[in-house]
């Protein structure tokens, strides 16, 4: 969620921790700040709200130079938007440390520190583990033995990263529930929150491990497991392609993404299907001995994933059979759960950091499910480290916080797994016509995508209709009900416009009430089984004066007239429209963020990845 740079070297470090800083603020830009031990070994920190431009402009008028340092993205959870609560936070002169994550019992160890006479500078929770290390550092302890013992009195999620002048060449970091990883260099070494961070210095990166503890410096690094043992963790090559993390042509990174798409379809297919048939090897050795087992799905996941998932129920149900239960992370690991023999756990993340989509997947470790398998768009995340099997999603680097192009990719490999669940149903609920249908439908899913995203222009004139609206509903049946609750959402999270998303079968028994000509209706209205009820259910619309706009198929029965735009999508399998009408409605959502002039890449309160409860 928020961002951490730290590096320790020979050379000056202050142009490394910024541009670590740009790459990850995604992550987290309300504030931002960097602290340096300076060339006299004093310690210097300059801190920033808002956006990270405001903190090189800074750093452009007061230069600081050093050689060790560390710097920090925020999305606020404590404290509101200043330059106190803002990262790194210092004790004095002698210790400065940056924090991601949540301390849950920082109130008691607060209360301690002041009546040891610290005086708090910050509303924040992170502001009491820096003041812990110094006072452990007053008690004779060295800064590692020092954060030792002060992530011992520590309740909840925490990645850090402290420095201080009595200690010029080292950083000491540590993680619990809250990724990072360590970068090697050649007589200099990095600490960060995300690769991305660090890809313009090194491709050469270890994981911590949950509970490590690492002290780093220029010449090499050690490492401590939760158990305060001394172990050796394997560092690893990462590539991160530069073009994902630039805009190029494009106005907004989250415009680039939902162009990018058609490729992205590409990529995910590739090697997962022949000409006719899904290939089953694709998941992973050992994959077909559990699918053989299976006989219930659980799915969890957290916002737009969680939207992926429902529409994934519709298709496992259908095309296998079994039941599929689906699941909001932040509920399923706070209940009893109970769960059917021989259940697949499933969680979708597009990160695979997500924190309660995470502690899910702990919590299904332990309570006796089949197997756990992640769909997840990071190949080195906590998620894929921590599952008996990983899906990758190949969608790339996604920067814009509302996810496009990585749910597309999810829905397209749980369409495959779906298939393959299938397969091995008794009662012969797909067959091998079947799957040959819905593989070729995926051949064609880019060209699908490139012609629907030729309505770019179209879609941007009737996004003109939301200028004035505040509140918007959006209706959809069977696997489209999913789709229009996730065109709600991209709505609300880009534009701020409310929009709620709806069963079209529920709004006689409630949303009915909120029509009139202030609310306009959006429909996703393919040309399957449902589509005479959806008539129906926007004549009842219409009858109360409300607005509609709905995307159908061409040569469907819906026809333009006053108070009725119509969109016409290319004709779409009924397995892959979820897909096709998804595109529409990300377009949408995009072109109303444009007039409403909001910040489309980063919207107010949100942030990328969410790694805390």
């Amino acid at each position: 969620m928020c961002g951490i740079v730290g590096v320790v070297a020979g050379r000056n470090i202050p142009s490394i921790l910024l541009q670590g800083l740009q790459r990850l603020e995604y992550r987290g830009y309300d504030s931002s700040g960097v602290a340096v031990i300076d060339e006299v070994g004093e310690l210097k920190v300059c801190r920033k709200p808002g956006k990270v431009q405001n903190l090189l402009q800074a750093m452009e008028e007061q230069p600081i130079r050093g050689q060790t340092g560390i710097a920090h993205t925020r999305w606020a959870t404590h404290g509101i938007v200043n330059e106190a609560n803002s990262h790194p936070h210092s004790s004095g002169k002698r210790v400065s440390l940056v924090h991601n994550g949540i301390i849950e019992n920082h109130n008691a160890i607060r209360d301690d520190l002041k009546a040891a006479g610290y005086i708090f500078a910050s509303d924040t929770d992170s502001e009491v583990i820096v003041h812990l290390v110094d006072s452990y550092l007053e008690q004779g302890y060295n800064l590692l033995e020092a954060v030792r013992v002060a992530i011992l009195r520590l309740e909840g999620a925490f990645a850090i990263a402290v420095i201080s002048p009595l200690y010029p060449d080292q950083i000491v970091a540590a993680r619990l529930g809250c990724p990072l990883v360590v970068g090697e260099g050649i007589d200099e070494n990095y600490v960060a929150s995300d690769v991305l961070a660090l890809n313009s210095v090194t491709d050469r990166f270890i994981f911590l491990e949950e509970g490590d503890l690492v002290d780093v410096r220029p010449d090499g690094m050690d490492f401590w497991n939760i158990d305060d043992e001394s172990v050796v963790r394997a560092s690893v090559e990462v590539q991160v392609g530069v073009g994902d993390i630039e805009r190029g042509n494009y106005r907004h990174f989250m415009q680039k993404e939902i162009f990018q798409q058609p490729q992205v379809v590409l990529d995910t297919l590739e090697g997962r299907i022949s000409k006719t048939a899904v290939l089953e090897e694709a998941l992973g050795l050992g994959i077909t001995a559990v699918l053989d087992e299976v006989e219930a799905v659980t799915i969890v996941a957290c916002g737009t994933s969680f939207y992926a998932a429902s529409v994934a129920r519709y298709w496992i149900e259908e095309l296998a059979n079994i039941p599929c239960h689906v699941e909001i992370a932040s509920e399923f690991r706070y209940r009893t759960v109970a769960h059917p023999t021989n259940s697949l756990f499933i969680t979708l993340s597009q990160s695979g950091e997500t924190a309660d989509t995470l502690a899910a997947l702990r919590k299904a470790k332990q309570s006796g499910f089949l197997a756990t398998l992640t769909f997840c768009n990071v190949a080195t995340s906590s998620m894929v480290r921590e599952s008996d099997f990983s899906f990758m999603l190949n969608a790339g680097t996604e920067v814009g916080v509302a996810s496009t192009k990585a749910f597309t990719a999810q829905l397209v490999d749980l369409l495959l797994l779906s298939v393959l669940l299938g397969r091995r149903n008794t009662e012969n609920v797909i067959n091998a016509a079947t799957e040959e249908k819905i593989v070729q439908a995926l051949h064609n899913l880019p060209n699908l995508i490139e012609n629907i995203l030729a309505l770019d222009e179209s879609i941007a004139l009737e996004a003109e209709r939301f200028i004035d609206k505040d509140h918007s509903l959006f209706l959809g049946r069977g696997s489209l009900f999913p789709i229009a609750m996730e065109g709600a959402l991209k709505l609300k999270e880009i534009s701020y416009i409310h929009a709620e998303g709806y069963a079209a079968g529920e709004l006689k028994h409630g949303p009915l009430a909120l029509v009139d000509e202030k609310m306009p209706v959006v429909a996703v209205a393919p040309n399957d089984e449902l589509l005479e009820k959806l008539e129906s259910n926007l004549h009842e619309v219409r009858a109360r004066g409300g607005e509609l706009l709905v995307f159908a198929e061409v040569g469907s029965s819906f026809k333009s007239e006053p108070g009725v735009r119509i969109v016409a999508l290319p004709k779409v399998d009924t397995f892959l429209a979820p897909i096709a009408y998804t595109v529409v409605l990300q377009l949408l959502a995009y072109h109303v963020a444009l007039i409403k002039g909001t910040d489309v890449d980063q919207p107010r309160n949100l942030a990328k990845s969410v790694t805390v409860e």
